[in-house]
């Protein structure tokens, strides 16, 4: 079968030819439907180095925003029949420590001991014809077209888990929430706060066409660039935001939240950028929140595919056959997407 593999550090992905896998005890072959192409798979094949923080040797198969359809079930698992939809949970940890056993395996305990972090972070992931994964990690999708739910499983997860530890900060008449950065998961941060929160969204990006998607989602928008704090804090009356989503994590963005973000709120930097900037006691707002998360938990997915069952969030996807699956890539470091590259292996 045909796969983007990852195959040396700092090195661009190849299309190549791999043994179809076969699942094992506990595992289901999917059929790929659709698999999302995420700035963090540039991440890995293009900025880690084998001594970096978080660096997965490879070769692997990437992509970790995975949907199919089961193929074959492996030794020891029922309940799953063969042309069922499903959207696969990515993180894998140990499995039975208490951060795994309550479904939050991006924090595993046993992490140190694991050959792989996700499905397509270390193991071989959904960028192929077919991918096996633990039986555990799949989401029913039900009829829903799977297709588009491929990127849920990160560009919608990981948003609506951050989204959700802030509800508390929404909770209330006359809130407003900020999205820094209207990519595939500020796009559907915004669609995720207008259905959870009466807060008034706000959202920012150099992009006009990406700002324009946000505003039909219902979002205020404030393009990047000179002006934009002052625009910001305008738009609250002089309070600042009650919480702050930064889907970029650059030093410029993360200084943008600080400046905007209102007493006891809360900053939560979701992007990878890894950005560094300066804290001071009487520079930052009182109580004001500066956090990070990542991921989500296999329990918030069934939550999100519910949303997208109901219409609630839409990923807005442009779809790549596996013959120009690198250039999906090649377009996403371009920065020349306009949504989410999905690749249909089987289109």
């Amino acid at each position: 079968m045909r796969a983007v593999v990852f195959e040396k550090f700092q090195t661009f992905p190849s299309l190549t030819e791999i043994e179809r896998p076969t699942p094992g005890p506990g595992e289901v072959l999917l059929k790929v439907a659709g698999s999302g192409a995420c700035h963090s798979d540039v991440s890995i094949y293009k900025e880690f180095t084998p001594d970096g923080p978080g660096s997965i040797p490879p070769a692997f198969v990437l992509g970790h925003e995975v949907s199919g359809w089961v193929e074959e079930v492996g030794p020891g698992v029922d309940g799953f029949a063969k042309g069922g939809a499903y959207l696969v949970y990515g993180p894998i940890g140990c499995g039975h420590c208490p951060a795994c056993s309550r479904g939050q395996d991006t924090y595993c305990h046993n992490v140190a001991s694991m050959d792989y972090l996700a499905t397509g972070i270390g193991r071989d992931g959904g960028m192929a014809e077919y991918v096996t994964v633990p039986a555990r990690n799949l989401v029913p999708l039900g009829d829903a077209d799977p297709v588009a739910a491929a990127p849920l499983s990160d560009a919608g997860l990981t948003p609506y888990h951050a989204i959700k530890l802030a509800l508390p900060k929404l909770a209330g008449g006359g809130r407003t929430a900020l999205v820094i950065g209207l990519g595939g998961l500020g796009q559907i941060a915004v669609q995720i706060l207008t259905a959870l929160t009466g807060a008034t969204v706000v959202a920012t990006d150099m992009k006009a066409d990406a700002m324009e998607r946000a505003a039909a989602a219902g979002a205020v928008t404030v393009p990047g660039g000179e002006g934009q704090v002052e625009a910001i804090r305008e738009l609250t009356g002089g309070r600042g935001v009650d919480a702050v989503f930064d889907f970029v994590g650059a030093a410029p963005t993360i200084r943008t939240a600080q400046q905007v973000v209102a007493r006891q709120g809360r900053i939560t930097v979701v992007g990878v950028a890894n950005g560094t900037v300066d804290w001071s006691f009487f520079g930052n707002p009182y109580e004001a929140e500066l956090t990070n998360t990542y991921w989500g938990t296999i329990e918030e997915l069934y939550e999100v595919v519910a949303m997208y069952k109901a219409g609630q969030i839409t990923p807005h996807v442009e779809r790549f056959a596996m013959d120009d699956a690198l250039d999906a890539y090649r377009r996403l470091e371009a920065g020349e997407l306009s949504g989410r590259a999905v690749v249909v292996p089987h289109a």
